[in-house]
């Protein structure tokens, strides 16, 4: 469980690192479970945003009590998750991933997810640990960004500079097997990796139920946006009652998927 102390930090940093940790079983079932997916899906190389759709395997290690104890903790007992992404920054080539809070990406109102984000390997300085601006989740408003077409970037959403202040920036550096928790609206991003070790981290999106997972709003997004639609992600409740009446939780394959 998240000390008093740790719980403070989440809501005035956005971001907290758990004592808690992974064992290294789990860590070894992990990897051996991308090695599998990267095999079907060579494209993933670089970032899985959609698992579940792929491969129900990860769901196992969102069902985790003590991450779930963690997170009931900072968004309450009804708990949905959402998504689980694959953030892989391979050696010597691993992309850069811009500065971007996460809800600008997702189609959830209103917005609110807390994501506990996994080192499946050490992250670190040189390998392109995570960066946080400490204390910009705040407002709880989404600020301005720009559309790119970078093929660096794994993502293509970027802060425009004039919305936050890098100086303050705080590096994520985890022990593989470590995990951080943050804020929906918290600005973060990382460099890219050229150092000869790989860093990978695995992300479970936990939504409050009271919030809906909208697919209409997901299918505008993606009219407007283009990119991979986020309609079509499965829902799993993993605690507690849907609060909202209105989340529909079955699982769900994109297009093509077996």
């Amino acid at each position: 469980m998240l000390t008093d102390a740790q719980i403070a930090q989440y809501r005035e940093k956005g971001y907290v690192v758990p004592d808690y940790r992974l064992s290294d079983e789990t860590l070894a079932a992990i990897r051996k479970d991308h090695d599998r997916l990267l095999a079907r899906y060579p494209s993933f190389r670089d970032n899985c945003s959609a698992l579940l759709s792929y491969d129900l395997a990860f769901l196992n290690y969102a069902r985790d009590p003590h991450i779930l104890d963690m997170a009931e903790q900072l968004i309450g007992p009804d708990i949905a998750l959402w998504n689980m992404s694959f953030f892989a920054k391979p050696a010597l080539n691993g992309k850069k991933t811009p500065y971007h809070q996460d809800g600008e990406y997702w189609p959830i109102r209103p917005l609110a997810t807390c994501t506990v984000w996994i080192a499946v390997d050490d992250a670190t300085l040189e390998n392109g640990c995570l960066r946080f601006i400490p204390g910009s989740h705040k407002d709880k408003r989404l600020m301005a960004h720009e559309q790119k077409n970078n093929p660096e970037y794994v993502l293509q959403q970027e802060l425009k500079p004039t919305e936050f202040d890098e100086g303050i920036a705080e590096d994520l550096i985890l022990e593989a097997g470590q995990m951080s928790l943050h804020d929906v609206f918290l600005a973060h991003g990382s460099e890219r990796n050229t150092s000869d070790k790989p860093r990978r981290g695995m992300t479970l999106r936990l939504m409050p139920t009271d919030s809906v997972y909208d697919r209409n709003v997901a299918a505008e997004m993606h009219r407007a946006r283009g990119g991979n639609s986020l309609a079509n992600h499965s829902l799993f409740l993993l605690r507690g009652t849907d609060r909202s009446g209105r989340n529909d939780f079955q699982v769900r394959a994109e297009a093509g998927v077996r």
